[in-house]
């Protein structure tokens, strides 16, 4: 499996390169802006068309992405797209139709610490979230609850379950059947039962097209293969990367374990209650190897000691039953141990690469730094625990090739409303360094804008005396130039040149979202502007910018 993945990423690579373009293995991209997020990029199957369109109109308001971590995403969102982020690594197990309760509870059991040492995920639109983001947002983002049955406390599409399974896994799909809705449908051209006594095998098409809407972490399949059925479990939760090696170092993993603990411990319902198999999961999810895990024992330990003092033995033994080289067993488990003893997750990686960069460099010249050395360790095959934290490029050809303002417009605004006096605005630009103040309603629309010229031109009138009874509406601009998040780098910069003013707003949807001034161009390289735009000295038509 692994020498596949690796021919198959080697043909990618192969193509992509035609079209100056690579792969890079991650949950979640840490360059992904929102202006990715968007129908054009849908991968171009009717299946997506259509799923986005039913989920949409069954959700029925607007889609709130609220997600907190060491920093807060709220997004309000008419669509399905920001699911686009998120990219796993499913593992399937196929096991016999009458051991499948046994096994899938299990595989509710393991999942927290199988999911603590793979968490790939911290990163989303440039806020550092849970160490396993895809799983909050895949919930959020495909939900097609209204308010009402989330207040009925309707169970969501993506879950983790609400109970252990009990019966067999006629449970499972029954639950499914009374509890969701169907998405997708299409013609049913086979009677199952027909099929069935007539010595066939049903493809039960019309069942595994409802299962494919139905994302449960841990997820029952079904399928023909070669002439005979089988089941499978799907272990939906693991991320994409941090490189292939890790990646198959976390399926050797799960596999192991599943291997051996059901033979160990026999059912693991007398040993565990579901409540704690949950609260498990999503605190894996949330902190990775820093979390707390209930084990089977009762008590609680941290993810790591758990894994390397129990599991990591026992995955050992189960691979081995399994008849798994040694060889193998020792290099895919040693590098999940390494991983574990160092508490290098993928997502610590990201969030200590970050801690060590310039703080003053902006967000985008973060993400691409990481992002780029991300690429160039996976090419190397190296796995992530031999991985040097991400820095900035010293001279870097393309960090700071800005195509759209939306990657470095400032998001982190100052503002003041229209009946503030002027001495909280000329205060606001004296303590934050700032020479642009927006002037935004409560409702967060732009209404005007304030500049360090104007507050000039009061001292030039001789109102230094009487600022106090100025207020800010009295002064501010209204008739304001605005420009989009999509708008050209290029563009915004001529805009600026052409009409001498020293900032942009940024507004969608009547909302002020970002502002670019003269100051954040200095971010940008002035070779871009020689050879695009100026045809003269970069230096020189920097200063005339910033003038």
């Amino acid at each position: 499996m692994e020498t596949e993945l690796n021919e198959v990423l080697g043909m990618v690579r192969r193509a992509a390169a035609k079209f100056n373009s690579s792969v890079v293995l991650a949950g979640i991209l840490p360059t992904i802006q929102p202006s990715d997020l968007t129908e054009a990029n849908l991968t171009p199957n009717p299946r997506y068309y259509e799923i986005n369109r039913v989920v949409t109109k069954l959700h029925g308001d607007d889609r709130l992405i609220h997600i907190k971590g060491l920093d807060e995403l709220q997004l309000t969102l008419q669509d399905t797209f920001i699911e686009f982020c998120n990219t796993s690594f499913q593992v399937h197990l196929q096991v016999g139709a009458s051991e499948f309760t046994r096994y899938y509870n299990w595989a509710q059991a393991i999942s927290a610490a199988v999911l603590a040492p793979a968490v790939n995920s911290p990163i989303l639109l440039n806020r550092r979230l849970w160490h396993e983001t895809r799983l909050a947002l895949f919930r959020l983002a495909t939900d097609t609850r209204s308010h009402i049955h989330k207040e009925r406390r309707q169970t969501a599409r993506v879950n983790f379950g609400e109970r252990w399974v009990d019966g067999s896994i006629l449970d499972v799909l029954r639950e499914d059947v009374v509890r969701f809705r169907i998405l997708l449908t299409q013609a049913v051209k086979e009677d199952s039962m027909e099929t069935l006594m007539n010595g066939g095998i049903p493809e039960l098409s019309a069942w595994r097209l409802h299962n494919g809407t139905i994302w449960r972490w841990n997820r029952p399949c079904y399928g023909v293969i070669n002439g005979r059925a089988g089941l499978r479990i799907e272990a939906r939760y693991l991320p994409a990367g941090p490189s292939v090696a890790d990646e198959m170092a976390n399926a050797a993993f799960f596999l192991g374990l599943m291997t051996a603990l059901p033979e160990e411990f026999g059912d693991v319902t007398r040993r565990m209650s579901f409540d704690c198999a949950k609260t498990n999961f999503f605190n894996a999810a949330r902190y990775g190897l820093h979390s707390q895990i209930i084990w089977i024992d009762g008590n609680s330990r941290r993810a790591g000691r758990l894994i390397l003092e129990e599991l990591l033995p026992r995955a050992k033994r189960g691979l081995e039953t399994a008849g798994i080289d040694s060889v193998d067993i020792d290099r895919l488990l040693g590098i999940l141990e390494e991983r574990v003893r160092l508490e290098r997750t993928g997502s610590q990686w990201m969030l200590d690469s970050l801690a060590s960069m310039d703080k003053r460099a902006k967000a985008n010249v973060r993400m691409r730094s990481l992002t780029a050395t991300m690429k160039t360790n996976q090419e190397a095959l190296l796995p992530l625990h031999q991985w040097e934290l991400a820095e900035i490029p010293t001279q870097p050809d393309w960090i700071d090739n800005y195509k759209t303002v939306e990657q470095f417009m400032s998001t982190d605004l100052f503002t003041v409303r229209p009946e503030d006096v002027i001495d909280l605005a000329a205060s606001l630009m004296h303590w934050k360094h700032v020479r642009h103040v927006p002037v935004e309603n409560d409702n967060g629309e732009l209404v005007g804008i304030i500049s360090h010229r104007d507050l000039l031109e009061i001292l030039a009138l001789g109102k230094v005396e009487k600022t106090g009874e100025i207020i800010v509406r009295d002064i501010m601009k209204q008739e304001l130039m605005t420009i989009s998040p999509d708008t050209s780098a290029l563009d915004a910069l001529i805009l600026m040149r052409e009409k001498d003013i020293g900032c942009l707003p940024v507004v969608k949807d009547e909302k002020l979202v970002g502002l670019v001034t003269a100051y954040d161009y200095l971010t940008v390289s002035a070779k871009l502007f020689e050879e695009k735009i100026l045809g003269c000295s970069g230096s020189l038509a920097m200063e005339k910018t910033v003038r």
